[in-house]
């Protein structure tokens, strides 16, 4: 026997799928991203909703399955593990009801839901059921990397011990594998915590862009025109491959006792929104323990606010933001300046939001962090309306 309602979500889906989507106008594609994405999200909350009154029937025991993920991995064919998440999610759900709310509602996706259950446990409960309204809220208004970090914060004063436990079990967790084949090439992986992988990337990929500007240089000079990115010698995969064998050619010939650059960390002082900021460049939250493998070989730099992070400390007649006054805009703002960019500010431009050639002055309110594409964007001529 058929739902109804099923039925009619199914024909409703045929509709949907017969769609001439090229007879949409802009303004119609932009609003079906958004639609759809919020009904997905609500349909995955109802499938998970079903699914658990469906297992706790032991509906499944009939066919004699040995549980309700694995009649479900058979019958709709998807992976075992997506089934076991969908049924512990919608079991999970049943105790955070705010949760529940806007996953139905569509407000918030099956990620969201999947990072909150993460964080309740027996430890945090209390603090959870306190505290589930500001973090659904985050969930609703937030982009995910930023609703991550404010889970990521909100886990380490709810259960610090846990986090910090967390951070030591994943810095014991490092390891790298490189092994010869039969053919005599290397294969291997990698796993390392997240500042020694920072470290480590952010070094491939500074090499990776000098080798990657130097082949465009090549290109550009033989071609006598901008290379297509399919006309250079190289793939990103190589070049990375390149890159690191670089990284171990220098490591090779640095002098008997040499010293590599020191890591830093940087000492937000004076304004209360960075009071318990802890976070590496590229957005990773971090607890304090994470710090103490590394505190006594790093550097250390302080950077003072006047009580707000936006409060105004330096005003200069400079064309270009240098110095102490470019490392306060990227510790205040972190990422670009643009609401559908997530660059790290480490990677991005200092930007004037009132251009410089405009008598914008070089100051800390008139500067944002953008990204080289973002920083290029609003010189562009706009596009003409629908």
């Amino acid at each position: 026997m058929r739902l109804g309602v099923v039925d009619e979500l199914g024909r409703s889906v045929k509709e949907l799928a017969a769609l001439d989507a090229d007879a949409l106008s802009d303004a119609e594609l932009r609003d079906a991203q958004i639609d759809l994405a919020r009904l997905g999200a609500a349909f995955a909350a109802a499938q998970a909703r079903i699914a658990v009154v469906w297992d706790q029937r032991r509906v499944w025991d009939a066919d004699g399955a040995k549980s309700g993920a694995a009649w479900l991995a058979r019958e709709t064919r998807e992976p075992k593990a997506v089934c076991t998440s969908r049924l512990r999610l919608g079991r999970a759900v049943r105790d955070m009801p705010l949760v529940d709310a806007a996953w139905s509602a569509g407000d918030i996706t099956i990620d969201h839901v999947r990072r909150l259950a993460g964080t309740r446990n027996r430890r945090t409960r209390a603090a959870f059921t306190r505290d589930e309204a500001l973090l659904v809220e985050a969930a609703r208004t937030a982009t995910f990397n930023q609703f991550h970090q404010i889970v990521e914060y909100w886990q380490q004063h709810a259960d610090p011990d846990g986090a910090g436990q967390s951070d030591i079990d994943r810095r014991d967790r490092r390891r790298v594998s490189l092994n010869e084949t039969f053919g005599g090439s290397y294969s291997g992986s990698i796993l390392l915590d997240p500042i020694s992988g920072a470290i480590v990337s952010g070094e491939l990929q500074r090499l990776e862009q000098d080798l990657f500007d130097a082949e465009w240089a090549d290109a550009k000079a033989r071609l006598g025109r901008d290379p297509l990115v399919g006309e250079l010698e190289r793939t990103p995969d190589q070049r990375r491959a390149d890159a690191l064998v670089e990284m171990a050619k220098r490591s090779a010939t640095m002098p008997a006792g040499g010293r590599s650059p020191k890591p830093l960390f940087t000492l937000l002082l004076g304004a209360d929104a960075f009071s318990h900021l802890m976070q590496l460049a590229s957005g990773q939250v971090l607890p304090p323990p994470a710090l103490l493998p590394w505190i006594a070989d790093a550097d250390l730099e302080r950077v003072l606010f006047d009580g707000s992070p936006s409060r105004v400390i330096d005003v200069s007649r400079k064309r270009s933001f240098t110095g102490a006054l470019r490392r306060l805009i990227e510790v205040r703002d972190q990422f670009c300046y643009h609401r559908y960019c997530d660059i790290p500010a480490h990677k991005c431009q200092i930007d004037h939001i009132q251009p410089w050639t405009n008598g914008g002055i070089t100051a800390q309110d008139n500067g944002r962090v953008a990204c080289g594409y973002h920083n290029r964007l609003r010189h562009r001529r706009p596009r003409p309306p629908d």
